[in-house]
């Protein structure tokens, strides 16, 4: 099979041909039809990822395609089934997967990371009757590819960790593929949503997409600036990119006895002896933080729900699709400014 593949940290990525994967007996062989390229999948080849130790790798963690071949011991999946598959694949047995909450499963296993992934012909799921999800046939493989790892982390977030309403006020910093399906998805639940970024042309797509208001954080301090539109803080804070300043600013943006959803990854840093949370705010305004660590299978069908009653439009986050032959190039410039919205992999 055509892969892309790359030998080593931050070592050139190319296409080549691979042997194509077998199915274990509790595992499934899947077509890749389309694949998104995350900002994750950059972290990967840059060599932040310590779990990859095995070269050259395949990266790519977020996909849909059919069923190609199943394990013998595969009860519910059939060949030609439309599937996608969340980006933590659960062991299916310990504590957290019984209770669906297999995006925190201790034996989790990552395409991408912690074995091959999705920029190929063809990728094996283990445990694939607990982990791999149908999809509707009246949607397209690429707007499932989008849904694995961005859309579903902020709609477990805005929906299952916190159950946003009408009534709230969300900031959500960053408008990447995790901010602005934060926002497609805070609106979808009547909130008012105030987004923050850089990039006034990452702040227009926030506003055709529902954003209420936007916040240039370049240009003026975003946590006094959504003070004077709230008068007194946001019931919700979601930081989408993953940094210092932006998981600062959102505890300061936060009014008392309000919700802040971390989503994008932020590496442990200690500065000064100082944790990156303020918790003197943190227990000063009694404020909640969550962790948002993607969605399991369970979950998936009150997501697909709402995009096939029309409540959600995935659709119109994806921005580009390329071929996998333009893969290599793209996935060595995520790191540079880009066109916002989400860009798919085609096979």
């Amino acid at each position: 099979m055509r892969a892309l593949v790359f030998d080593g940290p931050g070592l050139t990525p190319y296409l080549t041909q691979r042997p194509n994967p077998l199915p274990a007996p509790t595992s499934a062989i899947i077509k890749v039809e389309a694949t998104g390229l995350c900002r994750s999948d950059w972290h990967a080849w840059m060599g932040h990822d310590d779990d990859i130790i095995n070269f050259p790798h395949t990266p790519g963690h977020e996909f849909a395609g059919t069923i190609s071949d199943i394990g013998s011991e595969i009860s519910r999946l059939q060949i030609g089934d439309r599937v996608t598959v969340p980006f933590v694949s659960g062991c299916g047995t310990c504590t957290q997967c019984q209770s669906n909450n297999a995006q925190v499963c201790p034996n989790q296993w990552q395409p991408g990371f912690d074995g091959p992934g999705s920029f190929a012909e063809y990728v094996a799921i283990p445990n694939a009757d607990f982990n791999v999800v149908k999809i509707p046939d009246s949607m397209s493989y690429s707007v499932a590819a989008s849904l694995g790892c961005r859309f579903a982390t902020s709609y477990r977030g805005l929906v299952l960790v916190h159950q946003t309403q009408a009534t709230d006020t969300v900031a959500i910093f960053g408008c990447g593929g995790i901010g602005l399906a934060a926002i497609m998805i805070a609106k979808s639940r009547g909130a008012t949503v105030i987004a923050v970024d850089l990039s006034d042309n990452a702040l227009a797509f926030a506003l055709s997409i529902g954003a209420d208001h936007v916040i240039n954080a370049g240009h003026v301090d975003p946590v006094v600036a959504i003070r004077e539109l709230t008068g007194h803080g946001a019931s919700v804070s979601v930081d989408a990119l993953g940094s210092v300043a932006t998981a600062s600013q959102c505890i300061q943006s936060l009014r008392p006895r309000g919700h802040h959803l971390q989503i994008g990854l932020l590496p442990p840093v200690v500065i000064k002896d100082r944790a990156t949370v303020a918790m003197h705010t943190v227990i000063g305004r009694e404020l909640h933080i969550h962790g948002v660590h993607g969605m399991s299978a369970a979950d998936y069908p009150l997501m697909l729900a709402d995009i096939s009653s029309g409540l959600l439009h995935p659709e119109k986050l994806i921005a580009t699709t390329i071929s996998l032959d333009d893969a290599p190039e793209a996935l060595m410039a995520m790191d540079q400014d880009r066109a916002p919205g989400i860009t798919v992999i085609a096979l």
